[in-house]
């Protein structure tokens, strides 16, 4: 076997036990995103109803409540960046972190101080390698998330949302992470969670009720204290619905990554059986002509000799 011939076929060796691999994680994350699916169709009518019972406080009381109340010259502003403890997924990582780019640049252009809090060792490693200050960030559950991490998050932000500034506070908190659309459509998205934009909630609150006769809420003991209640809960449950999005638009760009390295690992090894077949013939031939010369080397002796 010529020495061509041998690199062609360590290399189609190679190339397969890649192509093994990236299949396994395909069906793999395939598996998974299903699940992560069920899961957020699971969380979104407890966050859809919860965020209608906020409003109905909000709007059907006088109510000054810190976490429905616009500060008058907002100052500080508190980010939570949700992205991927694992790469290869493509451009998710990276396009969350563009979107909190955006996002930072924007409140910065308004004057406001931007609290970066961080889920998933990619974007802190982003921060990390830029020397940029984190004020708290949680890793190791971005693929399975659980009610319980979401309430771990909420907690530090809903402190720093009840606080004044002065005092390490913050007068907003936004929320950064890819909201899952289809299997083959991941965004990332922005959306500010406080102070709770009523307009809004109002709107989402009609759409998740059409057809629905909505209730009327009497308040006990007072609406403060139901605001109380009830606010820290809303953060928790669209913490955990975007935990849940942010997992199964991963686990989709896992398998679009992972069908397209499979495929091009395929048209490789196509590409290296052409070269090496080719590079076989080439031998054959060539010990053919070998031979043929040989023998006619051989035959043109003989005939001297005679």
């Amino acid at each position: 076997m010529g020495a061509k011939l041998r690199v062609y076929k360590r290399r189609i060796r190679s190339v397969t036990a890649t192509k093994k691999i990236t299949k396994a994680m395909e069906m793999i994350a395939a598996s998974r995103v299903v699940k992560a699916q069920r899961q957020v169709a699971a969380s979104t009518p407890y966050a859809s109803e919860l965020t209608r019972a906020v409003t109905a406080v909000a709007t059907g009381s006088n109510t000054q409540h810190p976490l429905t109340t616009e500060a008058e010259r907002p100052s500080r502003a508190a980010l939570l960046l949700i992205t991927s403890d694992r790469g290869l997924a493509g451009g998710y990582s990276s396009n969350v972190l563009k979107a909190g780019e955006k996002l930072t640049e924007r409140l910065k252009a308004e004057g406001k101080e931007v609290d970066a809090y961080i889920v998933g060792r990619k974007g802190v490693s982003y921060y990390s390698f830029r020397e940029r200050k984190v004020v708290e960030s949680w890793t190791g559950f971005t693929d399975s998330p659980t009610y319980a991490d979401a309430k771990a998050i909420a907690a530090p932000l809903i402190d720093a949302v009840q606080q004044d500034t002065a005092e390490g506070g913050v007068d907003e908190l936004h929320i950064v992470f890819t909201e899952f659309i289809s299997m083959m459509t991941q965004t990332a998205v922005d959306d500010r969670l406080l102070p709770l934009s009523l307009d809004k909630a109002a709107a989402e609150s009609e759409e998740s009720a059409k057809g629905e006769i909505l209730p009327l809420f009497e308040f006990e003991p007072s609406a403060e204290d139901v605001l109380d209640a009830l606010l820290p809960r809303y953060v928790e449950s669209r913490i955990y619905n975007a935990l849940l999005q942010a997992a199964a638009s991963k686990h989709a760009a896992t398998r679009r990554a992972m069908k397209s390295a499979t495929d091009n690992a395929e048209e490789l090894i196509k590409s290296l059986s052409r070269l090496a077949n080719a590079a076989r013939q080439a031998e054959i031939t060539q010990e053919i002509s070998e031979i043929v010369g040989g023998a006619s080397a051989l035959a043109d002796a003989t005939a001297g000799s005679d």
